[in-house]
């Protein structure tokens, strides 16, 4: 059979399943993004935690109402969007034999994914993973399809001609609203306030992280939006046409203008109030660019791109103090200002630049729109997180905070700098009676002494085989701050200066009996010399008294 013979209907749905397959798992691919870039903002302590919060999102989505996408301001053959689904009507779909049904429930599924992702970003390191779960199985189930029942499904609100694109409203705007929501419901930080309102900074403890995020996210959102042109190829009287990709072009143009926009439009107001570019601001009003874009990227002309861009990453330092000091939310991840407010503002701005003119009644059915989506998901979310707050579910205990949730609501260790197997010290003998000790001969004039040392932590290794080496290999290791001769230095996270004057070190305590203290501070001088301030010190001090806990010995035996 030649490609002339083939059924033009069956060559089109072909090419067009393809493509949506395509885009969804480029799509699904964005959460790694959003778990580089939540994990890049929050504290070390809270890694784990922030990104075990993306596997409950995708494996949370088997209730949800899809999005159906209904059509813009430019004509085109795309998915069917006014079908949506209950929880019985997605399994309905999954008994079909209909292959095109089970790649939209697929489509659909990871759009709501994203929309419960987001929320995590704001209520990150104080809430209880199962309160988090919980919320994301309401809103799957309950708060994003009555949003998607008002639009794509061909509600209300498209009735009214509400427009959304690609989800900017509707997934971005809906997501960042809810987490300024839930951020207020869970209150802040411990110590983000002082008792006189005053703001203090919480740095992440990775810009890399955020950065890389940023930029997975940003490969992702291609499938987002170009990605929403869900056919290739349509017939007409027997004979294939372009589908919705003609306007793919225009989606992917004014796509990367937003985004570019949204960088530059953040940088020069962080440029204006901190005389410095600050590295997180221009990531976030990257992704601030992008959600301005999203919900009218098909029909817009492109210097309107350029304009919602740069006022959605402009608007992103503005809102985000107004928010962190005004409104006393602790929104971690800035979610609102990156995916509540830019998401309105392109919403709002789509009549202004729309190529067909602008129109008040499309300016009112915007604004419209907004305020119901807007409503609605504040007070379901803030019923939804009353109730659980109520129950005494939504936040860890203060123990549980300072100690970080990785190890609260997880049992891990994120960073187990000490746990590397660089060097395992296996010095010492073993007596007749079958105990272990560590060392052997006669040292430090019979008596026991500790010796104390503050080191570099990237030392940490070649320490412990200087320690090794000279027979030395009890240890005992903690990550802790100081002051020293290392001057003090200005840091800045997402705009704002703080003094940085503790810096981090690594202490080490080992007790010696028959092993020369004199050789253990050698050992540890020569192996953490690096020659520039802030190397560190060692200390030796006499040990009056040990007791071995096992046996009951003391002295020199204990040790």
């Amino acid at each position: 059979m030649s490609l002339l013979q083939v059924d033009p209907a069956v060559l089109a749905e072909g090419v067009n399943m393809l493509w949506v397959l395509v885009v969804t798992f480029l799509i699904f691919f964005m959460h790694a993004g959003f778990a580089m870039l939540e994990a890049g903002q929050v504290r070390s302590k809270n890694v784990a935690n922030s990104s075990d919060e993306e596997p409950p999102d995708v494996v949370g989505r088997r209730g949800d109402v899809l999005p159906r996408r209904r059509r813009g301001l430019h004509a085109g053959r795309r998915l069917d969007r006014r079908r949506g689904y209950s929880i019985a009507g997605s399994f309905g779909v999954l008994t079909t034999e209909n292959s095109a049904d089970w790649v939209g429930w697929l489509f659909g599924a990871v759009f709501a994914m994203t929309a419960a992702t987001i929320v995590s970003g704001a209520v990150a390191g104080r809430m209880k993973l199962r309160a988090y779960v919980s919320y994301t199985i309401l809103l799957a189930a309950v708060i994003y399809p009555v949003v998607t029942g008002l639009t794509w499904a061909g509600g209300f609100l498209a009735n009214l001609g509400f427009a959304d694109f690609a989800g900017g409203m509707i997934v971005h705007g809906m997501g960042g609203i809810a987490g300024l929501t839930a951020a207020y419901v869970v209150g802040p930080r411990i110590g983000r306030y002082n008792d006189d309102g005053s703001v203090n900074v919480i740095p992440g403890h990775s810009l890399p992280f955020a950065v890389l995020g940023t930029l997975v996210l940003a490969f992702g959102w291609y499938g987002f939006n170009v990605g929403t042109a869900a056919s290739v190829f349509a017939v007409e009287n027997g004979e294939l046409t372009l589908g919705a990709f003609s306007y793919v072009g225009r989606v992917a143009l004014t796509t990367t203008l937003g985004m570019a926009a949204g960088a530059i439009g953040a940088a020069a107001v962080s440029m204006y109030k901190t005389g410095k570019v600050d590295t997180l601001y221009v990531a976030n009003g990257l992704l601030a660019g992008l959600v301005g874009i999203t919900s009218n990227t098909d029909a817009i002309i492109w210097p309107g791109a350029l304009v919602i861009g740069l006022l959605a990453g402009a608007q992103l330092p503005i809102v985000f103090e107004f928010v962190e000091k005004r409104l006393k939310i602790d929104d971690v991840c800035a979610v609102f200002p990156v995916h509540g407010s830019a998401g309105v503002l392109g919403a709002v701005l789509l009549p202004f630049f729309a190529t067909s003119g602008f129109t008040v009644g499309s300016l009112v059915a915007q604004v419209v729109g907004v305020a119901v989506i807007a409503a609605w998901t504040v007070g379901a979310t803030a019923v939804v997180f009353g109730v659980i707050k109520a129950m005494g579910e939504i936040r860890v205990t203060r123990d549980h905070e300072l100690a970080g949730l990785d190890a609260s609501e997880h049992g891990v260790d994120t960073y187990p700098e000490f746990g590397r197997p660089d060097t395992a010290a296996d010095g010492g003998f073993v007596e007749e009676n079958g105990i272990v000790r560590p060392d052997g001969g006669e040292a430090n004039d019979g008596g026991i002494k500790m010796v104390t040392a503050f080191i570099r932590p990237d030392k940490l290794s070649a320490v412990k085989e200087g320690l090794a080496e000279v027979g030395a290999p009890s240890l005992t290791v903690t990550n802790v701050s100081g002051r020293g001769s290392q001057p003090a230095k200005k840091g800045q996270w997402r705009g704002e200066e703080y003094t940085v004057d503790l810096h981090q070190k690594v202490k080490l305590e080992c007790v010696v009996a028959e092993i020369p203290a004199g050789d253990v501070a050698e050992a540890i001088r020569d192996a953490a010399h690096t020659g520039e301030k802030g190397d560190g010190k060692v200390f030796v001090m006499p040990v009056e008294q040990a007791y071995q806990i096992r046996t009951g010995e003391t002295g020199r035996p204990a040790v």
